[in-house]
Parts: structure tokens; sequence; C-alpha cells
């Protein structure tokens, strides 16, 4: 039983908020994450497009591919018309041993728009959501038959967002539809962790680790300010700051007792100016390689590129 931990880039290349980290580069990113002892990355839109340019880059910096962000369009799109809109990342990934592709709807979210408060997500009702998961059920069965699964992530201003919206998700989807945990997503939207990863776990397919600053929360939440607000005030950082308000160490030996297998990926984006990308990512990995060892959940740190 073992995981591998990677990360996102998003704490040196924010691609919602590109002035926070204006000042970095992509390279820089992995050399950076390289270096700490990530053994993956998820794709950002700054590395090479090409399946086989992305495989050089990757090498170049001594990580896989551990995932990568899809905005999904199937709420105004027709099945066959999302398949091809995504088949060429399905194919991608696929062909670099990636272990899914992040799925989210992004037709209806406002999780990119800083001048909506987060209060004014889409929020559907259950019949809604099911009939979106029965229809999503379908895309992921065709992408795991191309050979990588579909993980959705909910998050924040999206229609799938809080626990009762995965609820419905996952009562609504077939098991070809997996689910992505992200910690921070769902302490935002106020919802326990932990509940959600015992009743959904069989489920979870990918995890990101985030922390929340529950001050900044606070903010958000009194003041109605929108999630691109939150983040450029701080709302998130990684495992192990002390400013930070997620017990990981009950998560992690949760994914123990459930003999969790895939990879743990830090996704905390914060401004750089306060929070330094490699020291904050570096607190990050060396956290969860002492919780692990806590909860006897082995951590592989051979890399096996994709052939």
């Amino acid at each position: 039983m073992s995981v591998k931990v990677g990360i996102s880039l998003i704490a040196w290349q924010n691609d919602d908020l590109p002035e926070l980290t204006k000042d970095y580069t992509t390279e820089g990113a992995m050399r950076d994450a390289g270096k700490i002892g990530y053994l993956g990355v998820e794709r950002g839109r700054r590395m090479p497009a090409d399946t086989e340019g992305l495989r050089a880059y990757l090498d170049r910096y001594g990580v896989a591919l551990c995932g990568g962000w899809c905005s999904g369009n199937l709420m105004v799109a027709s099945l066959a018309e999302e398949r091809d809109a995504i088949r060429e990342q399905v194919e991608q990934f696929a062909a670099l041993n990636a272990p899914c592709v992040v799925y989210a709807e992004c037709s209806n979210t406002i999780q990119g728009d800083q001048g909506t408060p987060v209060s004014r997500r889409p929020k559907l009702n259950r019949d809604e959501v099911m009939a979106y998961g029965a229809k999503l059920s379908e895309l992921a069965k065709w992408s795991s038959d191309q050979g990588v699964k579909l993980s959705y992530h909910h998050h924040m201003g999206a229609m799938v967002q809080d626990a009762e919206d995965i609820d419905w998700l996952m009562d609504g989807s077939s098991d070809e539809l997996t689910l992505l945990y992200d910690t921070g997503h769902l302490h935002f939207a106020g919802a326990d962790p932990l509940a959600v990863l015992d009743k959904w776990g069989h489920r979870v397919h990918h995890v990101h680790f985030k922390d929340v600053r529950q001050p900044v929360l606070d903010w958000v939440q009194t003041q109605d300010r929108s999630f691109l607000d939150g983040v450029a005030a701080g709302v998130y950082s990684v495992p192990g700051d002390p400013e930070g308000c997620i017990d990981f160490q009950a998560i992690t030996d949760r994914l123990a007792a459930m003999n969790y297998q895939g990879w743990i990926v830090v996704e905390a984006e914060q401004n750089p100016a306060k929070a330094d990308p490699f020291d904050y990512s570096k607190l990050g990995y060396d956290h969860i390689l002492n919780i692990c060892g806590k909860s006897g959940l082995m951590v592989d740190t051979t890399l096996k590129t994709a052939e």
C-alpha cells in the first residue's frame, strides 16, 4: 500500500490571477518541484501542448504527469460534442500514464469571476444534478475505455460545490465516474472533509491537499466576496502551515484505513509575495511525509516515467 506525492504548480503560475505570479516561470516551478522531491506535477497551461513535447518536458525535470484540469461543458453540450472537445486531452493523458483527467463543469461556474461573490454560485436541485451525473457517467465510461479515469472536481463557485451537491452527483452517476477529493474546497464550502471521505471514499480516485486560513474564509463570507478575492487574500495554504485549520493527520489516517493507493497532490494557490512558493511547497511535502509515516501509509519515492 503506497501513495505518490505530487503538486500543482498553481503557487508559481496562477492562471486565474496571473498578476500574482508574473515574476515566476513554469520552468522554475518545475525545477523547484523536482528539487523538493515531488514525483509528479499536474499539467499547466504553459507546458507544451503536444504529447511528445510534454513527455520530454516532464522527463527533463524528472517528474511524471499526475493529472490536470479539464474545463467541462457537458451541461450545454451533447455527449458527442463533449467527447470531441476533450478527446485530445484524454488521449494525451492515457499516453503519459496520468492517473486521471480532473474534470469540472465550467459552463455555468463563477469561480473565475472576481467580481461575483461566491454566494451567487449556481445551485441546482437534486434531480438536475442527478441527471447531469447520469450523462457524465457516459463520458466517464468512454474516457475509462480510452485508458484514463475521469475524476470530478467539486469546486467553489461551481454547481457541484458542497457535500449535498457531491451526494447528488455520486448518487446519480455510475462508478465509472470517480471523485477528486479536495480538502480545501470542502472546508471552504462548509462541508466536513472527513464525513465526505467516509461516505464516498470508495469513489475517490485522486486527492488534493490544501489547507484553509479560517480568518480569511470568515472575511470572504461576512463581506460576501468572490472566490478569487479569497485566493488573493490568502484563504488557502499548504498542509503543515500553522495558520491552517484542517486536521490532515485524521484525513491521512482515513486514507490509510481505506487502502488509498493513488496520488496526494498539493494544490494551494497563494500570493507568492506573502508565501514563497518553494518554502511553502517544501513545507507541504515534508508535512505529508510525516503524517503518512504516522498513518502507516507508505510513500512511493520511485518515479516510473511514461513509456
